[in-house]
């Protein structure tokens, strides 16, 4: 992966064979063989490093999905600012559940692309309950600690924001569609996510911008005015202050990396 790359999903790693290096946001990651980790690929982060035998799973869980988990209190923000949480696992475990968990996903069968989902958020959930470690991130340790987990209400919050990003989003709106009142709805979004929801829903515009710049041939006019932005200016700063580069200069970067998924 030669340039910084960011998503609005968790990503989930398990590196079946060999290592990967990471550059995060704040800090250098390195994932051995057997070890899970997740992160929120909110913030840029790079591959820096990985042996030519090696094989990894990733897994992108969208939001919603991600405040379904029950994790110890202040884990969920320390994620969203920039921590990564990650665990040694039982490699045959995991490689039976990786396996089982891509091939439900690709299936095309929505009872088991659930499943699949049921069953990769009980394997994180079961991180914290093992000896892990909470590495880097933007808040201390004590910060950390402080806050409270996950609320059943985020859920509500955050599949109403999904489905608008792309259009004109009023906080008020939002709260409606989440049955709860807009100023405690967009303190609990903040305390939640350490982010505003205007810069979440700039983030998730530039996430379904960087997609297309990837996948199509799109001019970036039309790419900025699909993903929402009003004008093509507008995207461009956004971009440049996302990942320090323009949207132009990003697609020209773009060469193969490395293969991410394990074979079938």
């Amino acid at each position: 992966m030669p340039a910084p790359h960011w998503h609005a999903q968790i990503e989930i790693n398990y590196v079946e064979r060999g290592a990967l290096q990471y550059q995060m946001a704040d800090h250098a990651l390195s994932l051995p063989a057997g070890e899970i980790a997740l992160f929120w690929g909110g913030l840029p982060h790079r591959l820096t490093d990985t042996g030519a035998d090696t094989i990894y799973h990733v897994i992108h869980l969208p939001l919603p999905h991600f405040f379904r988990l029950r994790l110890p209190p202040g884990v969920q923000r320390g994620l969203m600012t920039g921590a990564v949480l990650a665990a040694a696992g039982a490699p045959a475990e995991e490689e039976a559940l990786f396996g089982r968990i891509r091939a439900y996903l690709a299936s095309g069968n929505s009872r088991r692309a659930a499943h699949a989902i049921d069953e990769l958020l009980l394997r994180l959930e079961r991180i914290a309950l093992e000896p892990h470690r909470l590495c880097g991130g933007r808040l201390g340790a004590a910060a950390r600690g402080a806050e409270p987990g996950g609320h059943p209400a985020l859920l509500r919050l955050f599949e109403a924001v999904a489905a608008v990003f792309r259009d004109e989003v009023r906080a008020a709106d939002i709260a409606e569609a989440a049955g709860l009142h807009p100023k405690y709805a967009m303190s609990l979004f903040k305390r939640a996510t350490g982010m505003s929801l205007a810069d979440y829903v700039t983030l998730l515009r530039l996430s379904f911008a960087q997609s297309r710049l990837v996948a199509d041939e799109a001019s970036v006019l039309e790419i900025a005015l699909d993903a929402g932005f009003g004008s093509v200016s507008a995207f461009n700063k956004a971009f440049r202050r996302q990942t320090g580069t323009t949207p132009t200069a990003y697609r020209k970067s773009l060469v193969a990396g490395p293969r991410e998924l394990a074979a079938p």
